[in-house]
């Protein structure tokens, strides 16, 4: 794919004091998606850093909405869930009042900044044919959405039964993943409503391998060896690679999907297509891996590696002081690897728009240290290149291996579901009209 001159910028955002210039925005209507969209995203992230569901569900909600209310105008692509027919609407007014409407009424605390940020956006002359009926149709689009996804279980929480220490199975460790005592993240991530997926349970990995078997013993020398904390072993590239992709998907990808809308100049319907199928692609991604996780209850390396003594693998040893490379493990049971599911559905999702042989480089400036209320480190260099999307899905998934946390057959399984998603959902939703 040739790719255009960068002529485009991102608008200004700050958080809390925020300023819009006319002549720092793209040119093109589709920057109207990548300021809501950054905008969306970034309260959110100040919120409740992505450790819960509401981000990304908001972001989802606002791009169906935006996405059915552009074609409702003029139909270039089906669907997701509302469907008029206002051809006289103004397509700038129904893409920003359904993306205020959306984002309002989930952040009703920050009203003030999206009514900026849809003042901005809207046309200033209010006898402009159409801006009326835009501003109808984006209340209406998003209001359908928001009643669809009423009572989805996004903050459902869901028991979770610990079981004694016994071979492969999660077990707690509160001192490493800073958290209280007899606390699981994620058990009701696993019940929550999909976007796009029937059920959560849609897909289910195949089970990982047993703990005597030669596969997991290779797979546990490898993440002992490499992921350990100042590994020799381990390249510095590979210890970059690590970091670099701490970032949750929902920031990396959403960001790195605005970047090429403004570089590709994409236009405003095909760029609403792609924030939607993306944000639901991710959603979906947590579902479904989360089921997988507790439908599998696996250990993490950092138990795995300390308890090996007691794992009735003779040619496994154990390293009873060993840590991993950011010195923390989430607290969550390990198979497959959510980072490597939701990578593998956003990169297929932008694979969609720009075909998977797209070379680019993918920025991430900063990450968290540890957890996610550790301090902030820089990355250097903050890019990595690509030749294509499936090759930074792969080395998304793989990275969990040189950070300590995922034995390989977790990234691996976890890239797989998230093909399986993509394609599910390419197959099924917001579907080009020929």
């Amino acid at each position: 794919m040739t790719i255009k001159p960068l002529i485009l910028a991102v608008s200004l955002l700050v958080m809390g004091n925020i300023a819009y210039a006319r002549n720092d925005l793209p040119t093109e209507a589709s920057a109207l998606l990548i300021d809501w969209n950054k905008q969306v995203l970034a309260t959110a992230e100040v919120e409740d850093k992505f450790l819960t569901l509401k981000g990304l569900r908001t972001a989802a909600m606002l791009h169906i909405a935006v996405h059915d209310a552009l074609n409702a105008i003029k139909p270039r692509f089906s669907a997701y869930h509302y469907q008029g027919n206002w051809p006289e609407a103004d397509p700038i007014s129904a893409a920003a009042q359904a993306a205020f409407t959306v984002s309002v009424s989930q952040y009703p605390d920050q009203q003030a900044q999206f009514t900026t940020l849809l003042h901005h956006w809207l046309p200033s002359d209010e006898d402009k044919p159409g801006r009326q009926q835009g501003l109808e149709l984006g209340k209406a689009s998003a209001a359908a959405i928001l009643d669809a996804r009423t009572d989805d279980g996004w903050d459902g929480e869901a028991d979770y039964t610990w079981h004694p220490m016994t071979p492969g199975v999660y077990a707690e460790f509160a001192e490493h993943s800073d958290t209280p005592e007899g606390f699981v993240f994620g058990s009701g991530w696993a019940v929550a409503k999909p976007f796009m997926l029937p059920k959560p349970d849609q897909f289910r990995a195949p089970p990982p391998p047993v703990i005597n078997s030669p596969a997991y013993t290779e797979a546990f020398k490898e993440v002992k060896e490499w992921g350990r904390f100042e590994s020799s072993s381990r390249t510095p590239d590979q210890t970059h690679l690590a970091l670099w992709w701490k970032d949750f998907a929902e920031n990396s990808h959403n960001r790195l999907a605005r970047h090429l809308v403004a570089k590709e100049q994409t236009d405003l319907w095909s760029a609403a297509r792609l924030f939607a199928l993306l944000n639901m692609s991710i959603y979906d991604a947590y579902i479904n891996v989360f089921d997988n996780k507790f439908f599998y209850n696996h250990w993490r390396p950092y138990t795995a590696i300390r308890w090996a003594a007691n794992d009735g693998n003779a040619d496994t040893e154990a390293d009873t002081s060993w840590n991993n490379t950011h010195q923390h493990t989430y607290a969550f049971p390990s198979y497959p690897s959510a980072h490597g599911t939701a990578c593998a559905a956003a990169m297929s999702a932008l694979a969609q728009t720009f075909g998977d042989d797209y070379a680019f480089t993918m920025t991430t400036e900063q990450v968290d240290a540890a957890g996610p209320f550790s301090e902030k480190i820089t990355m250097d260099p903050p890019q990595r290149p690509f030749a294509r999307f499936s090759d930074a899905a792969v080395e998304c998934a793989l990275s969990r291996v040189y950070l300590g946390i995922h034995f390989r057959y977790d990234s691996l399984a976890g890239t797989e579901l998230g093909m399986q998603i993509g394609k599910y959902a390419s197959a099924h939703f917001l579907q080009p009209y020929k």
